[in-house]
């Protein structure tokens, strides 16, 4: 692995960097730029400001660099949704709690979790789902059991509305059932991904004191899941103190025990600025670019979902062409492989030209295939700031110019 200052020094033409490593050509291949003082930056943000415990949504980037990472920064709780999520926490950071947050799992997978690598957290929606972790790990009686509750994704731009929850007819007999059975019972929930307003929280807030009341039962934990918001074009979402002043005034008023605790599943928040990506422009036809990576690659999100992420034309000098739309094929041959944006780059851009697209961090390098043949696994780290930030400190004196503060 190698180490850039910056992306434009990677794609530069000219020899020579800050710290002294040269590349001597441009990179054929697409290559993925880290920033791991980025992800460390929003794991103390977390660790300082959230008025509970986080715990990083390991499916958002399972890398094993980035899980150090946030460990060094004060992250020491993992939401684990699979036995090999499970194993991969465990043998990087051994001393990690891990919470087993998937509400289905196969008894096998319950077992190992418990009996080897230690988890004692398990979240479930079901009474289905609850017989299968007493049966699996022999009617333990130091698990904390989280009921997940079905929340609305009014407000988020993914849902995780419909798969998975229990409903309120549901909720009374499957809290009882789980009290029982429990040391500690939580309640957990997910507004679904970028909540591009705190009140998604509130309401869902508001469906855990009915249930609460509903069951006349005492709940150790209350789990607002994921869903926090990183910046994109065309998703700016209000600060994340808004979210964590209006989570912890709804905490407060929630009937529970006095010592009960507030955790929270951050993904995309914690690791979205934690990496980007370099694409070359293999064809210009008009106002579509073709790169070598794309719907197969880490653009997934960009191709099936029409997500935006921020880009930046790497060329020295810069160009003084106005930006306009364009839209991007990847390497692959279907025509699926096709990101519809806008992206907005220099009108002027042309076969050659390198791309960087930023905001990449979360979900891109965990979706990313080798179908066709295409990819690469080059990885560089760099020290400049990512190209948006929803963390770079106010009182800076210099911000660099190729970071938007919110």
């Amino acid at each position: 692995m190698h180490k850039h200052h910056s992306a434009r020094e990677l794609a530069s033409p000219q020899v020579g960097s800050a710290i002294g490593i040269v590349l001597s050509s441009r990179p054929v291949q697409p290559v993925t730029l880290i920033r791991p003082h980025a992800a460390a930056r929003a794991a103390r943000f977390f660790v300082e400001k959230f008025p509970g415990r986080s715990m990083y949504a390991v499916k958002a980037n399972p890398s094993p660099d980035l899980l150090r990472v946030l460990w060094q920064s004060g992250i020491t709780h993992y939401d684990v949704a699979s036995i090999t999520e499970v194993r991969l926490v465990a043998s990087t950071l051994p001393g990690a709690t891990l919470c087993f947050m998937h509400p289905v799992k196969a008894p096998e997978a319950i077992a190992e979790a418990y009996f080897t690598h230690g988890v004692r957290v398990f979240s479930l929606d079901s009474m289905e789902e609850l017989t299968k972790i007493m049966a699996a790990t022999q009617d333990a009686t130091d698990l904390t059991l989280c009921v997940r509750l079905r929340v609305s994704s009014e407000h988020s731009k993914l849902s995780l509305a419909s798969k998975f929850g229990a409903a309120p007819g549901e909720t009374r007999e499957l809290l009882l059932a789980a009290r029982q059975a429990a040391d500690a019972l939580g309640i957990c929930f997910h507004v679904g991904s970028q909540a591009m307003t705190p009140e998604a929280y509130a309401q869902a807030m508001e469906r855990v004191r009915a249930a609460i009341v509903d069951a006349g039962v005492t709940v150790d934990v209350v789990d607002v899941g994921g869903g926090f918001p990183s910046s994109y074009p065309g998703m700016e979402p209000p600060p994340l103190e808004r979210y964590f002043a209006t989570i912890h005034r709804a905490f407060e008023s929630l009937p529970i025990s006095y010592s009960a605790e507030l955790w929270a599943e951050p993904g995309r928040a914690l690791c979205a600025e934690y990496s980007s990506i370099i694409v070359r422009v293999e064809r210009r036809r008009g106002d579509e670019l073709y790169i070598n990576d794309g719907a197969y690659g880490a653009l997934f999100d960009a191709a099936h979902i029409g997500w935006r992420f921020p880009v930046t034309l790497l060329r020295e000098p810069d160009s003084n062409a106005r930006d306009m739309a364009f839209s991007f094929y990847g390497p692959t041959c279907d025509d699926m492989d096709h990101m519809a944006g806008p992206f907005m780059l220099p009108a002027d851009i042309q076969a050659g030209d390198y791309i960087e697209i930023g905001m990449l961090g979360a979900y891109g390098s965990a979706m990313r295939t080798a179908f066709n043949g295409f990819g690469s696994d080059e990885t560089v780290i760099v020290d400049d700031e990512p190209m948006v930030s929803l963390y770079v400190e106010e009182e800076r004196v210099a911000v660099p110019s190729n970071v938007v503060t919110l």
